[in-house]
């Protein structure tokens, strides 16, 4: 975990602090300044093994002992504290590391001493929905509303969640947008912002909505920030929106959840469904399962009821009641195979997912990562499968290069087995990879 203030640091020494690694956690600690009004006890290596410690109300205690919640996850230990005390937070981490919580309990605790609203910017409708269930638990204790704006639903039910004076609103950028536009909702009082999964907000190519939403927002503010990645854009924004934020990052880019193990198999296109058929037949449990494009997931998931097993997808084509029904029927067993593409892969928040699979290999490396994170959430075991073709061993390299480290190569004894090929064209292979991103 690395701990800064950004701005404040020279690159050689933000290079020394790298170096200074916790074994035992796996995390690094940078050797910055102090930041005033937090105790050494915060910035020290030494994660809490309790909530109690880190400046929580004991009635929001109350509620996490009630949700049991016992010990907090490397984001929540080192993030809560500083938000607390109102500082502006950028908090860098994978998938499935507790971020939503990371920042609601002082979101919620500020609300309760001060007037104003908090503001929560998601990039995806699932993501907003999941953030917006996790707060009820801990809103609910202080008698506090929450509104949830986003597209694909309907306008008047939002419209009536304003109109109750919500202390908390979580939006996706479009939405929001909507409803400002038809003057639903104000921002002048906003008092907490948290842009949650900012980097695939600015990929999604919501940073013209985001910006424009931010010039209605008060300067005099607390920002939290958290992205799975410290892309350039990423500091643009903090340089830009930000007084002097902490950065935290648990673990670098491309590091993949502890307890996840992963497998490769190489096989050729027509043969993928009778692979996937022999491995669900392994795995009892839940499996989420990944495609490159909406079409190819309607036409998996109809192979996968063939099979016998029960499936849905969720995909952008599918309505907003059509997507919740998919995600609903999951998270409750009534499914055990969810299909979907990467619009899902940083909105789905089930406990309990087995197994991952790559059935197509994602165009953006980066993916990959979020993709497995949907399984070992928390702590747990969990396993990830990818299906490569032979034609695809630059994509493969890319993601090992990424993860810092190769993935092991699998076989079936009843399916023909492959090896990549050598010297595949470049030319031919950046065609492909061109022709899959349209």
């Amino acid at each position: 975990m690395r701990q800064t203030v950004i701005g404040f640091c020279s690159e050689e020494r933000k290079a020394k602090s790298m170096q200074k690694m916790n074994d035992s956690n796996n995390i690094s600690q940078s050797n910055h300044p102090a930041i005033p009004g937090t105790s050494r006890n915060e910035q020290s290596g030494q994660l809490a093994q309790s909530f109690y410690g880190l400046g929580i109300a004991p009635k929001i205690l109350d509620v996490l002992e009630r949700i049991k919640f016992k010990i907090p996850t490397p984001i929540q230990a080192k993030v809560i504290p500083l938000a607390i005390k109102g500082a502006d937070v950028v908090g860098i981490a994978q998938t499935g590391t507790g971020k939503t919580h990371a920042f609601a309990i002082p979101m919620v605790q500020g609300l309760a001493q001060k007037p104003g609203i908090g503001l929560i910017l998601a990039p995806t409708r699932e993501l907003a929905l999941q953030i917006d269930e996790a707060f009820q638990a801990i809103v609910q204790t202080f008698g506090m509303r929450t509104a949830c704006l986003i597209g694909g639903a309907a306008m008047y039910p939002q419209l009536q969640a304003l109109r109750r004076n919500p202390r908390i609103i979580i939006a996706t950028p479009g939405r929001l947008m909507d409803h400002m536009e038809r003057r639903n909702v104000a921002l002048g009082n906003v008092i907490t912002l948290v842009l949650d999964e900012a980097d695939r907000m600015l990929d999604m190519g919501f940073a013209p909505q985001v910006e424009k939403i931010l010039s209605h927002i008060p300067k005099k503010r607390q920002t939290m920030l958290f992205s799975a990645t410290m892309a350039k854009e990423i500091m643009g924004v903090t340089t830009r929106h930000m007084k002097l934020p902490v950065s935290i990052e648990i673990a670098p880019s491309g590091t993949t959840a502890e307890g996840i193990t992963q497998e490769l198999f190489i096989v050729r296109k027509e043969a993928k469904l009778k692979l996937l058929n022999k491995l669900l037949a392994r795995y009892p449990g839940a499996v989420l399962l990944f495609v490159r494009m909406k079409h190819h997931a309607t036409k998996i998931a109809q192979a996968i009821r063939g099979m016998g097993y029960r499936a849905s997808e969720i995909h952008s084509n599918r309505s907003q009641s059509q997507r919740r029904e998919a995600l609903d029927g999951f998270k409750s067993g009534r499914y055990k195979v969810l299909v979907a593409t990467d619009v899902a892969a940083r909105g789905i928040d089930v406990q309990g997912i087995e197994l991952v699979i790559n059935f197509d290999l994602p165009d953006d490396t980066e993916y990959y990562v979020h993709r497995i994170g949907r399984t070992g959430r928390a702590g747990h075991k969990g396993h990830a499968i990818s299906f490569a073709t032979p034609d695809q061993s630059r994509d493969v390299h890319d993601i090992e290069k990424l993860i810092r480290t190769t993935l092991p190569i699998s076989r079936h004894p009843e399916i023909p087995p492959e090896q990549f090929a050598q010297n595949f064209p470049k030319i031919v292979w950046e065609a492909r990879r061109r022709r899959r991103r349209h």
